[in-house]
């Protein structure tokens, strides 16, 4: 038996009551979590009530639930999701689930079920925009009609250049504990940017031709510009590393396994993600670290080995550089924080 939404809102309410997930707030955003099983995970949501919010999630179902939902809101969602396959049933719509990817989707009168089984872990990030962040958009940009862009009820994983380094300064933002309302909104006003650009607007499937996939500029003569096709393996790759960054491949292997040359794999990445390689996958581990250290007890030696460190030392060398502390203190301070020390 499932649940039943008539807004997002009541969407919301309703998974955060399945996974037993209680509210405690912060200045910036509120955080739901189970305080009793910290191991489940927890979701961080900022908002601008009724305009915009944008949710982080990482969490491990505890048990098998579906919810209903039916809404007449126009709603725009930009996101990743690292990990896990969102099910669900709904009536003409172009997707049946959310893999780990990027998507986009203008959604309108849309009514379904949407299905979670125990044991199932999702990690992502979701921006959501509302009909009164659109009428505001309206009185402030002339002529910006989001649904010259786009099908609706369509889900786009073909994303202009602009928008997954914007979530990805989201996400960092927020890792370091230093997201705030402008931040939020600047990124949003940049996904709406990158969305502009593109230069067809027939109403049809603009959004997923004619996107200038950009380039960049090697040397002082010679110039890098990037095809859909680079783009779509830049982004496959992107999506792998966040699977194998305890063991990451070279360069040279994924150049050969996703058929991209070195020079231009090591040129887009950057481009698009607004980091190298090696910096991604240095974030990916610090990020699971962290969370190893505020939902287990394993000690750092431990967690350096999970997160693919051979040595403990090199392992909280990088930690201090990125939370601006060792593991154990930062351990100390969030459990502090979140009113679990003893």
């Amino acid at each position: 038996m499932h649940t039943c939404a008539n807004s997002p809102e009541e969407f919301r309410e309703q998974f955060l009551c399945q996974m037993e997930f209680l509210p405690e707030t912060f200045k910036h955003y509120t955080l739901y979590h189970c305080r009793q099983r910290p191991e489940q995970g927890y979701v961080r949501l900022y908002q601008n009530p009724g305009k915009y919010d944008f949710g982080i999630g990482d969490y491990t179902i505890h048990k098998d639930f579906s919810i209903c939902f039916s809404t007449s809101l126009k709603l725009l969602r930009i996101g990743l999701v690292y990990d896990g396959t969102t099910s669900f049933d709904i009536p003409s719509f172009a997707a049946s689930s959310f893999e780990p990817s990027s998507f986009l989707t203008l959604e309108a009168n849309v009514k379904g079920i949407q299905r979670w089984k125990i044991g199932q872990h999702f990690h992502g990030a979701e921006l959501t925009l509302y009909p009164a962040f659109f009428e505001e958009l309206a009185g402030r940009f002339q002529n910006f009609d989001l649904e010259k862009y786009f099908l609706l009820n369509h889900t786009y994983r073909h994303l202009p250049a602009g928008i997954l380094p914007a979530i990805h300064r989201l996400i960092r933002f927020d890792a370091s504990d230093s997201l705030n309302p402008f931040h939020l909104e600047s990124a949003i006003l940049d996904c709406l940017g990158s969305i502009a650009q593109c230069q067809t607007a027939d109403g049809n499937n603009a959004f997923s031709v004619q996107i200038d996939y950009g380039g960049v500029a090697i040397g002082n003569d010679r110039y890098i510009r990037f095809s859909s096709d680079d783009f779509r393996i830049i982004q496959k790759i992107h999506d792998y590393l966040s699977k194998c960054y305890k063991e990451p491949p070279t360069i040279d292997a994924l150049s050969r396994d996703f058929l991209i040359s070195p020079q231009k794999l090591k040129a887009g990445f950057p481009y698009y993600f607004h980091m190298t390689i090696g910096e991604y996958i240095s974030s990916l581990r610090m990020s699971t670290a962290a969370t190893l250290l505020c939902t287990t007890e394993k000690s750092v030696q431990e967690i350096a080995k999970e997160v693919g460190y051979t040595y403990a030392s090199n392992f909280a060398r990088r930690f201090q550089n990125t939370y601006h502390c060792t593991p154990l203190k930062y351990r100390m301070r969030e459990k502090k924080r979140s009113g679990k020390e003893t």
